[in-house]
């Protein structure tokens, strides 16, 4: 039986043509201004038009556009490496810098299958990822993701994935409440181990805070904790998704960092330029640096591009003199408090969740039974629009709850937005909220 899903793809027909971008605030061909309340799909962290940053690749196009990785080494590629390796911390002083998240994670899962072959351990073929979870759009990404929505199309060409169940206190795992959940959730893990071989598994994949398939949903308390325990104590590759919620975004720089534990490899991306110019990174750790013992296996013709590193470092050099993340964390109460303040009195307002400025609001039919809505309704496509009418761009997604029903909607502003800018999204995002539930 044929199974039809909403689409976010293309979520609106006659889209605007945008013009330009200065700060918080987009400007289409028509005149029409939007402020960018998601960053895109949380990647703007410091806004558009940046001069700073413009004028930082600039330089480095008069000066050369690209060194190809085996054939040079680059001032950029250095100085972006002893960044990351700094906001990182720990022993996760190796990476590899790639064009994008989806590309970031393929290399990570590459990453592990090699660590593993190099240690005498190729039976560990195999990779753990929970449902209810959005890794990226090449195949491998692709394969450990968990958002039906973006894989029917593809299935029956992916890779074979154990799977777990979502770990979300707002929807727990059957038996388990919301402070049971990091034990319930972390023992699913080892039973998935165990039932499958330890030798036969290579890795776990998970996002500390679940983005776009979930909304937002932070990891529960010592859960990463405890996932460590169990990779370590199974020679299992613990590999962390920070593509969406890292770099800053939940005011820490490596979201892990939160719940007091390092991976062994994790990726990043949108944050890391701020979409100026595509960039991503597998960072991986000494463990998995002295296990390969050459260089990694993964990597393409753009890898380490050097104008895009150069990106990158003008904007980690913005994020660090500005105390950005600091901003993030000092400012995740307000920007809490003005969407409850935006959303107070709408009945169907489930759950608000999230950190730092990765937060989300998740709309129910009844909030009684935490019962979603039926997809046919396309609510959160509904609120998408009307935003965007309303000169707001948000990041409504669908089919949280159970990979087809489920309304959430996103907001992940720039980190230097202003008070009033906070303000007018949360305002403004309340009311467009209202105007999509009168609809159905």
């Amino acid at each position: 039986m044929r199974q039809t899903l909403p689409s976010s793809i293309h979520a609106t027909s006659g889209m605007p043509k945008v013009s330009f971008g200065r700060g918080s605030y987009l400007h289409d061909v028509d005149g029409k201004i939007y402020i960018d309340g998601s960053g895109g799909p949380a990647v703007y962290c410091i806004g558009h038009g940046n001069e700073e940053v413009n004028a930082a690749i600039s330089a480095q196009l008069e000066r050369l556009a690209h060194g190809y990785r085996f054939q040079f080494t680059t001032d950029a590629l250095e100085e972006l490496t002893e960044i990351v390796a700094g906001r990182c911390g720990g022993t996760l002083k190796h990476m590899v810098f790639v064009t994008g998240g989806s590309e970031a994670v393929e290399s990570c899962l590459k990453l592990a299958l090699q660590y593993q072959t190099a240690i005498g351990q190729k039976t560990r073929r195999k990779f753990i990822a929970r449902e209810r979870s959005w890794h990226g759009n090449t195949l491998g990404a692709l394969s450990v993701s968990g958002f039906l929505e973006r894989k029917l199309a593809f299935e029956g060409a992916l890779l074979d994935v154990i799977r777990l169940s979502p770990v979300n206190a707002y929807r727990p795992l059957a038996g388990a409440a919301a402070e049971t959940l990091a034990e319930a959730a972390a023992a699913e893990l080892e039973q998935a181990i165990l039932r499958h071989g330890p030798q036969n598994v290579a890795a776990f994949i998970f996002e500390p805070v679940v983005g776009a398939a979930g909304g937002c949903v932070p990891a529960p308390a010592g859960y990463a904790k405890r996932v460590r325990e169990i990779c370590d104590r199974h020679g299992v590759v613990m590999i962390s998704d920070e593509v969406m919620c890292g770099a800053g975004r939940t005011g820490v720089w490596r979201a892990l960092e939160a719940d007091g534990v390092e991976p062994d490899i994790m990726s990043v991306a949108k944050g890391l330029a701020a979409g100026y110019l595509p960039l991503g990174a597998a960072v991986y750790s000494e463990k998995i640096s002295a296990g390969i013992g050459h260089a990694p296996q993964t990597g393409h013709t753009f890898t380490g591009h050097t104008a895009c590193c150069a990106a990158g470092v003008a904007v980690q050099k913005i994020v660090a003199r500005e105390k950005l993340v600091e901003r993030v964390a000092a400012q995740e109460g307000r920007l809490r408090a003005l969407l409850g303040e935006a959303v107070a009195g709408i009945s169907a307002v489930g759950d608000i969740r999230g950190r730092g400025y990765f937060q989300a609001v998740e709309l129910v039919a009844n909030p009684e039974t935490k019962r979603p809505f039926a997809a046919e309704k396309k609510l959160f496509m509904r609120v998408r629009q009307q935003a965007f009418d309303n000169g707001l761009i948000c990041y409504p997604v669908g089919g949280n709850a159970d990979g087809v029903n489920g309304d959430v909607v996103i907001v992940a502003p720039p980190y230097n937005a202003s008070d009033a800018e906070l303000v007018e999204i949360c305002d403004k995002l309340g009311k467009s909220v209202r105007q999509a539930l009168a609809q159905i």
